[in-house]
C-alpha cells in the first residue's frame, strides 16, 4: 500500500502549530492528575478542528476523549499529559533548571501528546477528502507516570467500541518490536502507633516508623523468593517528625512488578502479610491504600509489521550540525560506557554505534522482547489490539526520566521525532481504516494472545483516582 501523502502533507503544513502546542505543554509541565491546562490546550485545538470533546472522564478532571466521524472502524490515538517532579530544565545541553525543583517533561509526554494530536487531525482531514468512513478518537490520558489514567479509563469502558489503537513513546531509537512490559501494583502502607518522648518515656511509645522499617527488612528478604523478572521497590513517604518523638504515624509506598498479572497479585499478598507481621511486632496497626495497578503490554504482530513498513517508507529524521553538536554536549554528561550499554542492550547494527542521534529505522525481527518497566498502555492492549513504536527524540545513551530528556523534548531534536511519529501514526491509522484484512488479522492475533486470560481490571471495587494525594511528594 502506497503512502497516503495527504496525511503527511497536512502534518508538514501544520508543523509550526504542532511545535507550538508541544512547547506550551513543555512549559506547563504539570504532574499527574494536575494536567488541567495541558488538557485545555489540547481540547481547544481539537474542538477548533470539529472534534466532539468529553472532559473529566473516569473521575479524573484532566482526562478527556475527542471523537470525529461515525461508525466503525474506530481507531484510537493515545496522548499522555503528565510531567515528572524535579526535572525542570531549559532546552540546554547542560543542566539548567527553569525553576529548581519544579516538574519537567523528562519523559517527553509533550511530544507524545502532540504527535497523536497531529495524527488524529491529519487522519480526519484525509477521511473528509477521500470519503473514508469510520471514527477517529483521541484520548487525553493523565497520570501515566503513576499508572493511573488509562487503567481507570479502561475500567470506565472508554475503549469498549474501539477496533484498534496506535501509540508511540519518545526514545533514543526509531524502533518497533514485539515488546512485553511488567505488570505492576502501586500501594501505600500507613502504620499508626502511639507517640511518646523518645528519651524520658520510650516504653510508652509504639513506633510506626519501626513498623515501616521492619516491613522493609521483611520485603528485602522476600526478594530472594520471587521470580527472577519480578521487582519490589519502595520509598518511605512519611518517617516521622523529630528524633526525640516516637512517631505515631509513618508510611511506605511500594511498587510490585512482574511479567504476569497473577504473579503481581501473589507477591502483593505476601507483602501484605509482611506488613501485618511488622504491625504485630511493633504493636501498631496499618491501613493499605491501593493507588494503581496495570497489566503487561501485549504486543500485536500484524500491527507491528505494518508500523515497521510505514516507518521504513517515511524514513527517520535527519539531523543538522547544530543538533549534533547539542547532542555531543549532552553526551558529555553520561557515565562511562553509558552509550555502549544502551546500544548493546538493543543489539543495534554497526552503523548506529557511530551515531549520537539515531538516523534510519531499526531492523525488525519477530523475536519477542521484554522490558522491566511498566505502562498503563498495557491495560489498553488487553482490551483492544494495540500497535506501539518508539521514535528518536533524544541522544543515544541518555536515560529516561532525566533532565537530558527534558532538554531534548523542548527543542528541535524533540520536534523532529514528534513529527516523524505523527506521520507514522497517521499513515498507520489510515491503513487500518482502509484495510479490513489488516484489521481482522490484528484482531485475530489479539484473540489468540488473550485466549484463556480474560482481562479483569486491577482496580478494586469503588476505586477513586487518588486526587487527594496531590501534590505528591
Amino acid at each position: 500500500m502506497a503512502l497516503n501523502t495527504g496525511a503527511i502533507d497536512w502534518i508538514e503544513a501544520h508543523a509550526h502549530e504542532l511545535e507550538e502546542v508541544s512547547d506550551k505543554m513543555w512549559e506547563l509541565a504539570e504532574v499527574g492528575l494536575q494536567e488541567m491546562r495541558s488538557a485545555e490546550l489540547l481540547t481547544e485545538y481539537l474542538r477548533n478542528r470539529g472534534f466532539h470533546v468529553e472532559s473529566g472522564m473516569a473521575g479524573m478532571p484532566s482526562a478527556f476523549t475527542a471523537s470525529w466521524g461515525s461508525g466503525s472502524p474506530v481507531i484510537g490515538f493515545l496522548g499522555e499529559l503528565d510531567a515528572l517532579p524535579g526535572l525542570s530544565q531549559k532546552p540546554s545541553p547542560r543542566r539548567e533548571p527553569v525553576h529548581t525543583g519544579a516538574p519537567g517533561h523528562g519523559c517527553g509526554h509533550n511530544l507524545l501528546a502532540t504527535s497523536a494530536l497531529g495524527a488524529a487531525c491529519a487522519v480526519q482531514e484525509v477521511m473528509k477528502q477521500q470519503n473514508i468512513s469510520g471514527t477517529v478518537r483521541y484520548y487525553g490520558c493523565p497520570a501515566e507516570e503513576t499508572l493511573i489514567g488509562k487503567v481507570a479509563m479502561v475500567k470506565e469502558g472508554l475503549f469498549d467500541d474501539v477496533d484498534a489503537v496506535l501509540d508511540w513513546h519518545p526514545n533514543v531509537f526509531n524502533d518497533v518490536r514485539l515488546h512485553w512490559s511488567n505488570a505492576v501494583n502501586s500501594v501505600k502502607f500507613a502504620f499508626t502507633g502511639r507517640t511518646s518522648h523518645a528519651a524520658s518515656d520510650p516504653e510508652n511509645g509504639r513506633s510506626a516508623l519501626d513498623a515501616v522499617e521492619l516491613m522493609n527488612v521483611g520485603a528485602n528478604y522476600l526478594r530472594e523468593h520471587i521470580p527472577q523478572k519480578a521487582r519490589i521497590h519502595y520509598v518511605i513517604t512519611d518517617g516521622g517528625g523529630e528524633p526525640n518523638v516516637v512517631p505515631a504515624n509513618a508510611e511506605v509506598w511500594y511498587y510490585v512488578r512482574a511479567p504476569e498479572r497473577q504473579t503481581v497479585e501473589e507477591i502483593h499478598g505476601r507483602l501484605r502479610n509482611i506488613a501485618a507481621g511488622a504491625a504485630l511486632m511493633t504493636e501498631t496497626s496499618f491501613e493499605e491504600r491501593f493507588l494503581a495497578g496495570c497489566y503487561s503490554l501485549l504486543p500485536n504482530l500484524p500491527l507491528t509489521r505494518m508500523i515497521h513498513q510505514v516507518m521504513e517508507e517515511i524514513g527517520g529524521p535527519q539531523w543538522t550540525s547544530e543538533e549534533k553538536e547539542f547532542a555531543r554536549i549532552v553526551a558529555e554528561s553520561f557515565g562511562p560506557d553509558q552509550r555502549e550499554t544502551v546500544i548493546k542492550a538493543r543489539k543495534a547494527p554497526a552503523e548506529v554505534h557511530q551515531q549520537l542521534l539515531h538516523e534510519g529505522v531499526m531492523p525488525f525481527t519477530e523475536e519477542e522482547t521484554f522490558g522491566a518497566g511498566s505502562t498503563d498502555v498495557g491495560d489498553v492492549s488487553w482490551v483492544v489490539p494495540t500497535g506501539r513504536f518508539t521514535a528518536a527524540t533524544a541522544v543515544i545513551g541518555q536515560p529516561g526520566h532525566s533532565w537530558q530528556f527534558a532538554a531534548c523534548s523542548g527543542m528541535s531534536i524533540g520536534h523532529k521525532g514528534m513529527k516523524f511519529a505523527a506521520k507514522v501514526l497517521a499513515e498507520g491509522g489510515l491503513r487500518i481504516l482502509s484495510d479490513s484484512k489488516l484489521l481482522e488479522e490484528a484482531k485475530e492475533d489479539w484473540r489468540k494472545r488473550t485466549a484463556g486470560n480474560e482481562y479483569k481490571t486491577p482496580l478494586p471495587d469503588g476505586y477513586v483516582p487518588p486526587l487527594d494525594q496531590l501534590p505528591r511528594h
